[in-house]
């Protein structure tokens, strides 16, 4: 099923009447988290104007490592590497032949990755989390309580404890869509996969807060 099926199938699904636990959601939220150690899949991405015009379509891999470690890879014609080594994040551009690299921001509002390694106190500091359960897998709703975030709200679905599905709506209407393939979890994880190796030739920019 394509992702923009999927978003439709979800779209539907959430539009029928089911109980919505949102007393226990970050509970239950972080009892699938906890065990996890590390992840990885690849992932068809589609991002949506707030007319539901498709902007982008993009297809790559992650890697996950708690806490704080994650590549991130898009295939072309969009090709982009994001890499944590749990202290800084670095964006490189191949286009622009630009690596901008910053401090790691650690608000789980800020870096929704990090939500895979999030525990029930920081869930709750900073989401309301609802929780709603599906035929075939579990679905949270997660809306921040600060207002300086990246999106407005949050969607994830999980099919046998794997992340299947991650849906993110910004102030401006924007849907960010990806669907999860071939989720591999707590599989031993080369620490180098975390560090990027910048080109030659390529430029280096560093951002301060």
């Amino acid at each position: 099923m394509t992702v923009k099926k999927r978003l439709a199938v979800l779209a539907a699904a959430l539009a029928v009447p089911t109980a919505v636990l949102a007393n226990d959601g970050a509970e239950r939220l972080t009892a699938i988290l906890e065990p996890l150690e590390s992840y990885q899949a690849s992932f068809e991405q589609l991002i949506l104007d707030g007319g539901g015009e498709r902007l982008q379509e993009t297809r790559g891999r992650m890697w996950l490592s708690r806490p704080g470690k994650f590549r991130w890879e898009v295939d072309a014609p969009y090709e982009q590497v994001v890499v944590s080594d749990g202290e800084e994040v670095s964006l490189y551009d191949p286009d622009l032949e630009q690596v901008t690299v910053q401090a790691l921001d650690q608000r789980v509002t800020h870096t929704p990755a990090l939500l895979l390694s999030g525990s029930a106190d920081e869930l709750t500091e900073s989401y309301e989390v609802s929780y709603r359960q599906q035929e075939g897998g579990d679905s949270f709703t997660l809306v921040p309580k600060a207002s300086d975030t990246l999106f407005e709200e949050l969607e994830m679905t999980f099919r046998d404890q794997r992340l299947r599905f991650l849906q993110m709506t910004d102030s401006t209407g924007q849907e960010t869509a990806i669907e999860f393939h071939d989720v591999v979890m707590n599989s031993s994880i080369d620490a180098a996969r975390f560090e990027l190796e910048v080109p030659d030739g390529v430029d280096v920019i560093r951002e301060s807060r």
